[in-house]
């Protein structure tokens, strides 16, 4: 108890200078956290729902349209069970802040191939016969009280309508479940009925369903050969490794994530590190007193290194407790663009080891020069 009570005065007696240094490192594994959730986001595995699960898109370049025919030509294979289209829709509701993923989507045939995204017969009914419907998942409408029946306004920024206008109107289905998060599905037979005259009959890629898991890679050949001297060739994937081609968009995230890690880490490393070594230094003399009133050298060199370990955890436990209340927010706004933005236990885990590590590692040096520390050569320093 007695340590217990000089650790919590010793960290208190520059108020100021710990409360910083409290802060970094919280900001340092709060970044721990979310780079840590974002490079798994990316480099995660398909769900075991979509093992099965191929994606079909344009040879040359993902921004690329493919013609809407392709549809019924890869349908018509035995080894694919069902082929639905997608487009990305783009645009925002009402402020240009509220954007989210909109895809026009053939009803039926999509949550057929995305069977783990469960709706309602009779809400999937609304959707198929209704030309102006559209579903959204149950936290989108959440989000902005969407009820069945509303009028839903979409700006568009890529995709006009046949008229000129920019604004599209969607008349609400329903909702269904979509774990991630964010998604508004409309209904592509009026999506390519009312857009512009250069972008009907197109759509943005396929993805599929193999008759055959076991087969896919032939199937993939299968496939591409069929489109292989067409004026629109195809490059077709697992829904996994399209996942991964579209992270590569932007680089290897897991190595940008690691570089940024590794500066921030180095860098409260070298602050931290300082701190403790001037507050050692300003100590000397009180350390002396201490082993003048009997504490032995283990006793104090195991303050010292306790006050160090003790900061850098409460740091570290401080950022993952923030980086956990941000998750729910965080997976609904970016779960549409890189998929689950989940905190998993190991990354607590990990953010929680390192943060002991670096406490022991600041804290080594003090440490053992405290346990060195003559009482005399310490008065005379003092």
């Amino acid at each position: 108890m007695k340590l217990l009570t000089l650790l919590g005065g010793n960290l208190l007696r520059k108020p100021m200078r710990t409360c910083l240094t409290f802060v970094s490192l919280a900001i340092a594994f709060l970044l721990f956290m979310l780079l840590k959730a974002i490079s798994d986001a990316f480099s995660g595995g398909v769900s075991l729902e979509g093992m099965d699960r191929i994606v079909i898109d344009s040879k040359y370049s993902m921004t690329d349209n493919l013609p809407v025919s392709y549809v019924q030509q890869i349908r018509s294979l035995d080894e694919v069970e069902q082929v639905t289209n997608m487009s990305w829709f783009g645009g925002y509701h009402q402020e240009p802040k509220n954007s989210f993923a909109t895809y026009p989507v053939d009803p039926e045939s999509y949550f057929d191939v995305f069977s783990e995204q469960t709706i309602s017969a009779e809400t999937l009914s609304r959707f198929a016969n209704t030309r102006v419907s559209a579903v959204a998942s149950e936290a989108l409408a959440a989000q902005y009280g969407w009820k069945p029946g509303d009028a839903i306004h979409i700006v568009q920024d890529i995709f006009p309508l046949e008229d000129g206008s920019w604004t599209w109107q969607f008349e609400l289905a329903g909702t269904f479940d979509y774990s991630p998060g964010q998604l508004l599905l409309i209904n592509y037979d009026y999506f390519n009925e009312a857009v512009v005259g250069w972008a009907k009959d197109q759509i943005g890629w396929l993805v599929g369903r193999v008759a055959d898991p076991t087969e896919v890679d032939a199937t993939l050949r299968m496939i591409d050969g069929m489109f292989e001297n067409s004026s629109d060739p195809t490059r077709s994937t697992t829904e996994d490794e399209y996942r991964r081609r579209f992270a590569s968009q932007v680089g290897d995230v897991g190595m940008i994530s690691s570089m940024i890690l590794l500066a921030v880490f180095f860098t409260i490393i070298l602050l931290t590190g300082n701190t403790a070594a001037q507050a050692f230094v300003e100590r000397v003399p009180e350390l002396a007193v201490m082993k003048t009133l009997g504490f032995s050298d283990s006793s104090v060199a195991t303050l010292v290194l306790a006050e160090a370990v003790a900061l850098c955890v409460g740091g570290g436990v401080a950022g993952v407790a923030i980086a956990l209340l941000l998750e729910p927010g965080l997976n609904v706004n970016l779960s549409g663009m890189i998929g689950s933005f989940d905190m998993s236990g190991r990354n607590v885990a990990d953010a929680l080891a390192l943060a002991s590590l670096l406490g022991l590692t600041v804290g080594a040096y003090p440490a053992v020069a405290a346990k060195r520390l003559t009482i005399v050569d310490a008065l005379r320093q003092g």
